[in-house]
């Protein structure tokens, strides 16, 4: 089942709906800037919007995807991001998701929406054992869905609401597990070849969007399904990175820089760098030197 709502511009406010009865203190005016400074950075680096595209917002109900969905209507109030926005919540049928939450809450802020019903929640549950992680499978499924919808409604993107944290927990995950150097992009190409996925969030701390989120009183919903399930290996990422944070605080972001500034000749992968045609240039003969040795005496 697919519920499609279309909402005319909502216009002469001086902001958009959303932020209308918003905190007006000066903490949470510098908290929304530094948002914003943020994803427009992240979109200027990274080359993502091109005007008159139209991108689908995955929101799933939690705080990271509806900071997502407000921060990008916020850029495109102020002219800032060319693009056409249209929400997109996939319903997986978890028991006791409250299904009427996200349709009327984009209703009354007048957000362009569609909700889709796709039960992959008893696909998932019927695939893996209850002792182990859904997560994998979950996100391929729920990935499928969004693409096919996207690819119906036109759009050129697919946009994810992952954040600062989630690069850096997905780069020590394949460090340590899997054996090599990887994060999420902040732009990569589908396999297929037709769609963009952006994370306009890619520099955006996960702490600042909780306030955000708790600022905005954001009707969050929780995950029954991988939310629930306790000793992932994330978690174990996430509590390494808090500890390091709290030890040198500014750590995350020194290692988000790093995550911009690789070089391949002082790493170990000899596909990203010719090591073998490495080769030192031969020293100039210096001035007034023979070609013989003069013999002591």
């Amino acid at each position: 089942m697919t519920v499609i709502a279309r909402m005319p511009d909502a216009g002469g406010e001086g902001c958009h709906p959303l932020f209308r009865e918003v905190p007006s203190s000066v903490e949470f005016n510098k908290l929304r800037k530094r948002l914003l400074r943020h994803m427009r950075q992240a979109i200027d680096d990274f080359a993502m919007a091109r005007a008159g595209e139209r991108w689908l917002v995955a929101l799933s109900g939690g705080k990271d995807s509806y900071g997502l969905l407000a921060l990008l209507l916020d850029l495109k109030w102020r002219g800032l991001l060319p693009v056409e926005l249209l929400a997109c919540n996939l319903d997986q049928g978890q028991p006791n998701f409250p299904k009427h939450v996200l349709p009327d809450y984009l209703s009354s802020i007048g957000v362009a929406h569609r909700i889709e019903y796709q039960d992959t929640y008893s696909v998932v549950t019927d695939k893996i054992a209850e002792n182990s992680t859904y997560c994998a499978l979950c996100s391929r499924l729920r990935r499928g869905h969004l693409y096919r919808i996207a690819r119906e409604e036109g759009c050129q993107a697919l946009v994810l609401g992952h954040h600062r944290e989630d690069i850096l927990e997905t780069f020590l995950m394949n460090f340590f597990h899997g054996g090599r150097l990887a994060a999420m992009p902040p732009k990569l190409v589908n396999d297929e070849g037709d769609l963009f996925v952006l994370r306009p969030l890619s520099y955006c701390a996960e702490a600042d969007l909780a306030r955000f989120a708790e600022a905005m009183a954001f009707p969050i919903i929780p995950c029954d399904l991988c939310g629930s399930q306790e000793g992932l290996q994330r978690n174990a990422m996430k509590a390494m990175l808090d500890d390091i944070e709290q030890r040198m605080p500014g750590r995350k972001d020194t290692m988000i820089r790093a995550l911009t500034h690789v070089r391949p000749s002082h790493l170990l992968d000899r596909d990203l760098f010719d090591f073998t045609g490495l080769d030192i240039q031969e020293r100039p003969v210096p001035m007034g030197t023979g070609s013989s040795l003069t013999p002591a005496g």
